[in-house]
């Protein structure tokens, strides 16, 4: 389906981000929690992959070398298309900054990237819900708001198939 190379969380960061997919659940709002494999786990994307040469990727990502961990401050609720409800960071510069070399470099192995995910195109993300229907908006954004603002620490990344949540840990964080 998509690879992604995913920004992961250290694990109360994680813990937060699950606690909201069960609350949603509860809600009856379907989250990554519960849905195709169940294996979904926090992240924020990068970049999403169409179509990928799972060694080059890795190689390139790699020899970009270790930024660092890093903390995000999400602030904001946000809500995309066909019902898709995720948590909206402030934007750091070197965030931006290392999004753009990510791609670059996947952008030389012949990778197909997802548009949204193109060099000013990219709306950074994490995903709460996958398909909330507009009568749950407000339920879904009461649960965020009770939670906000909420700074979670980046500390791995992982290139990560959505279609089967098979990760491949990354060495540090590009």
């Amino acid at each position: 389906m998509a690879l992604g190379v995913c920004l992961l969380f250290d694990p109360p960061s994680d813990r937060a981000v699950r606690e909201l997919w069960l609350r949603f659940e509860r809600l009856g709002v379907p989250t990554p929690h519960s849905h195709t494999h169940g294996r979904h786990r926090p992240h924020l994307s990068y970049v999403v992959l169409l179509e990928w040469d799972l060694d080059a990727v890795r190689a390139a990502v790699q020899a970009l070398g270790d930024g660092g961990g890093y903390e995000l401050r999400f602030d904001a609720v946000g809500a995309f298309r066909r019902g898709r409800i995720c948590l909206v960071p402030a934007v750091p510069a070197a965030l931006v900054t290392r999004q753009h070399a990510v791609v670059e470099a996947i952008r030389a192995t012949g990778a197909v990237i997802h548009r949204h995910y193109e060099i000013d195109h990219w709306l950074p993300h994490t995903a709460l819900a996958t398909r909330a229907a507009m009568r749950d908006l407000p339920g879904v954004a009461g649960a965020v708001y009770e939670r906000l603002p909420m700074t979670v620490r980046v500390t791995r990344a992982a290139l990560i198939d959505s279609a089967t949540g098979e990760a491949w840990p990354l060495r540090g964080v590009p």
